[in-house]
């Protein structure tokens, strides 16, 4: 059997996240927090921001949450980057 490991996410603000930030890369395992600032149930994406930043974050794979904008969330999952303009596309929880 092969050995997989799956790493911890790394509890980072959003701040730390740029484009020259040692976090930002495709996949990488990260723990944000964040005030939520917008939820659609329809496509199951909501936006954290935490001062001037802020993440969409895809919950698609989480069931049974009801959020509610203006309150404070903790995501651990994989960073996307949107290409060609290497945007911070989306957290996958």
């Amino acid at each position: 059997m092969a050995n997989t490991r799956i790493e911890p996410g790394v509890p980072i603000t959003l701040q730390e996240l740029y484009p020259s930030s040692q976090f930002y890369k495709e996949a990488v395992s990260l723990r944000v927090t964040g005030m939520l600032s917008g939820y659609s149930v329809e496509t199951a994406i909501g936006v954290i921001e935490d001062g001037d930043k802020s993440l969409k974050i895809n919950t698609q794979n989480l069931r049974d949450v009801s959020f509610r904008v203006g309150s404070i969330y903790q995501f651990i999952g994989e960073l996307h980057i949107e290409q060609p303009n290497n945007e911070v596309s989306f957290l996958q929880v």
